[in-house]
């Protein structure tokens, strides 16, 4: 599978300023996997240390803060060998560890020329602990799951991939194109991007074996919830979880503490939240107010969204069989078009640094799905994934802030096209946002 973290990867392995890097994200999403392919492909030598099945690996890290030391007792006690510079040194399963995560600052001072990636389930758990965690000596980079771009080339259609980088205008695309991507797109929705569901479709080609795969990933998430160091917590983490497809399923999707559990109150739920969030199995997103700078100074705290990490993920969690992928378009519409907006927030995440919000007005009812910042521009997105796209909340929006608002988004399942300042990206093409909207705004000002 070709994952295009490893650009990142080599940046980092690449740069003067080089640090130890910790790489985050959810269980299952294949950092063990692309840290080992990054050492096979751009290192002489791999060595790889697994504290969760070799604990004993620990205690190198509790007595000395020496790294010489400490790298020699593990290369003793392993036999494998760590060469400055043409070694990667992979620490795995760290989240237990402080000790290892600390000696990052005296890797980071005192040998940069070893090259050290940590990694580790619920790492945003262990590093939002207060303890003593090296603060700048380390880099970090997030690992998310597949994209519908690596999915192309997980599933051997390169050729559409590289046709979406190539595409420089603004202009429908054409139907042999268009047809094969909207069809791929519906099998995007069944596997999400959990490598493992993805590799069981492009290479067995077997839905049941996704489920089963699918299945399997969500059990091991809700064994982590009592993980928990409160274990009063994990049943109402347990309910968080299990509440969002019903959340999701409600016209007003904001989040309400009352579908979870009759009668439950913010304050009572609000530690068993925060640990998914931190965990990064949900996203947050707040409502924003107005379209200012910096966003999070509009966020409403009191009302905010909740999507999962993965598309392939709550389409199971929601228990939707993956028959409706033969449906025309009901697994775009299915329970109120919500995996079509947590597959456009998937892909936002990943491109753009601030975190998307969304708006809502009351008397009358509008709703913006979500607003993103774009270096110092903010845009309004509405996800449409029925065929009817009139954008009433995306005109009231431009109504109200004028010209703070420079280029309306609508993704839906029309073709590609710039209609005055209303830009209708393909669901397909949700990936190449970024580069879409600079080419629209451009294409505005000439």
């Amino acid at each position: 599978m070709e994952r295009l973290i490893l650009h990142e990867l080599l940046k980092w392995k690449n740069s003067p300023y080089r640090k130890p890097l910790i790489l985050k994200g959810v269980r299952q999403v294949g950092k063990t996997w692309i840290l080992k392919e990054f050492g096979r492909r751009y290192y002489e030598h791999t060595a790889y240390f697994n504290f969760d099945e070799n604990e004993e690996l620990k205690q190198f890290f509790e007595t000395t803060k020496d790294v010489n030391r400490i790298l020699q007792n593990l290369m003793l006690a392993t036999g494998q060998k760590i060469l400055p510079e043409n070694t990667l040194i992979i620490f795995d399963e760290v989240q237990d560890c402080p000790k290892v995560i600390n000696s990052m600052k005296y890797f980071c001072e005192n040998a940069p020329q070893y090259h050290i990636a940590c990694a580790g389930s619920l790492l945003g758990i262990a590093l939002s602990k207060p303890s003593s965690f090296p603060v700048g000596k380390v880099h970090f980079l997030q690992i998310n799951p597949m994209t519908f771009t690596e999915f192309l080339l997980a599933n051997g259609d390169a050729h559409l991939a590289s046709y979406l980088d190539a595409i420089q205008t603004i202009e429908p695309l054409p139907d042999p194109f268009f047809h094969p991507l909207y069809e791929k797109l519906k099998m995007y929705y069944v596997t999400g991007g959990m490598p493992e569901a993805v590799r069981m479709w492009t290479e067995a080609r077997d839905v049941d074996a996704v489920q089963e795969v699918l299945s399997e990933i969500i059990e091991a998430y809700e064994r982590d919830f009592a993980k928990h160091p409160n274990v009063s917590e994990f049943p109402k983490i347990s309910m968080i979880w299990k509440s969002i497809p019903s959340q999701l399923a409600r016209e007003n999707k904001k989040f309400l503490y009352k579908v979870v559990k009759e009668g439950a109150r913010a304050r009572e739920y609000e530690d068993a939240l925060q640990w998914l969030v931190n965990a990064r199995l949900v996203h947050k997103i707040f409502r924003s107010t107005a379209p200012g700078l910096p966003i999070a100074a509009y966020d409403d705290l009191s009302a905010f969204k909740l999507y999962l990490v993965d598309v392939g993920l709550l389409r199971r969690l929601a228990q939707l069989a993956p028959t409706a992928f033969g449906e025309g378009n009901r697994l775009f519409t299915e329970f109120k078009g919500s995996l079509t907006e947590n597959y456009v927030l998937q892909t936002l995440i990943t491109q753009f640094e601030v975190t998307p919000r969304y708006w809502t007005q009351t008397n009358p009812p509008y709703e913006v799905d979500f607003v993103i910042q774009r270096d110092n521009d903010i845009f309004p997105v509405e996800v449409k994934a029925e065929d009817n796209t009139k954008s009433k909340s995306l005109k009231k929006y431009k109504e109200l802030f004028g010209d703070a608002v420079k280029l309306r988004i609508r993704f839906s399942l029309d073709n590609l096209k710039l209609d005055d300042d209303m830009l209708n990206i393909p669901l397909f093409l949700a990936d190449q946002s970024d580069r879409l909207i600079g080419m629209a705004l451009t294409e505005k000002h000439c």
